[in-house]
């Protein structure tokens, strides 16, 4: 069960530059387990972390929680936080490449999540061989595109989290967000000052780590006050689609593809303007015969005696026709 340290709490990590900013200390053992993690909980994914050497005397706390229990089982650690709402973890120690030692936080939600039954493929996006993405230079944990047949590139971007750059600028971005964010985004109202800088750009759109059932399991924002905003922003910015999906894995493998789409699809409207400039001046178009129901107005409007219905004498024709040659 526990030992000395009665709570679980998580710190920031003083280590200046660290691509895990917080430490958390897992109250089992006479010193507790202290982690380096990347989030304060694991709430859309699992969470990596690695094992840090001590807990510093001087730590700035985030978040202290009494432990209900915690126990250790073969390879995992349970723990059990005494809270109403994210209260239940698991640590799980494992071993990746070259049989180094990994530890992932997750909850039962996020282990599911994990697991959505699918296989990245590896294929190119939409046939392309070289394509560059350029990731925004204020994005943490950015995606690696390490399971695609991708570059990327850091740069700051005018709009979005990582995109197209051409010689003409930013021609097709993606903005990355958790739900928690997207949810944060729309409530302060900064989602359309977002979108409408997305949809200044030929491509654009959003993608979320998560599906969309989770907005109508949120605890602290009413989720059809969500579901609205959502639905306006839709509404007004057409052309900026927001896509839910599972995990972050798959939302990188959506990004890849909606980016590569994009390089295809605008490569191909230049192909036809270039094609389109080098075309003679289109004439004047050719002249069609009236339809009768167009006679007979005209011919009502002359004063002929015509009926409502039936064929209209030839002469009515010709007369109607020396009239539009005048």
């Amino acid at each position: 069960m526990c030992g000395v340290y009665d709570d679980f709490v998580v710190a920031r990590n003083p280590e200046e530059g660290s691509t895990l900013p917080y430490l958390v200390r897992i109250p089992l053992g006479a010193q507790g387990v202290v982690l380096k993690a990347r989030e304060v909980w694991p709430r859309t994914s699992k969470v990596y972390c690695h094992r840090a050497t001590d807990w510093p005397a001087d730590a700035d706390v985030v978040d202290r929680v009494p432990v209900r229990s915690c126990v250790r089982r073969g390879a995992a650690i349970d723990l059990v936080l005494d809270r109403g709402r994210e209260n239940r973890s698991q640590f799980v120690i494992t071993r990746i490449r070259g049989g180094r030692e990994a530890i992932f936080w997750q909850t039962a939600r996020t282990a599911k999540q994990a697991r959505p039954n699918v296989s990245i493929p590896g294929a190119r996006a939409s046939g392309l061989v070289d394509l560059e993405i350029v990731v925004d230079s204020h994005e943490r944990y950015a995606y690696s595109f390490s399971h695609q047949q991708a570059t990327t590139r850091r740069a700051a971007l005018t709009a979005g989290d990582y995109g197209l750059v051409d010689e003409t600028g930013l021609i097709a971005s993606v903005e990355r967000k958790t739900l928690a964010d997207l949810v944060s985004t729309l409530t302060s109202g900064k989602l359309k000052y977002l979108l409408g800088e997305l949809a200044s750009l030929p491509r654009g759109a959003v993608v979320v780590e998560d599906r969309y059932s989770q907005v109508f399991k949120l605890e602290f924002v009413k989720p059809s006050v969500v579901a609205d905003g959502l639905a306006e922003a839709q509404v007004r910015w057409p052309n900026v689609p927001i896509v839910f999906c599972e995990t972050r894995s798959l939302a990188e493998e959506w990004t890849f593809r909606f980016l590569g789409a994009a390089a295809v699809a605008l490569a191909e409207e230049r192909m036809s303007e270039a094609a389109a400039d080098g075309l003679p001046a289109a004439g004047p178009l050719p002249s069609r015969d009236p339809t009768v129901p167009e006679v007979r107005r005209w011919a009502l409007d002359q004063g002929y005696p015509v009926s409502d219905r039936g064929r209209i004498p030839v002469e009515i024709h010709e007369d109607y026709r020396r009239a539009h040659e005048a």
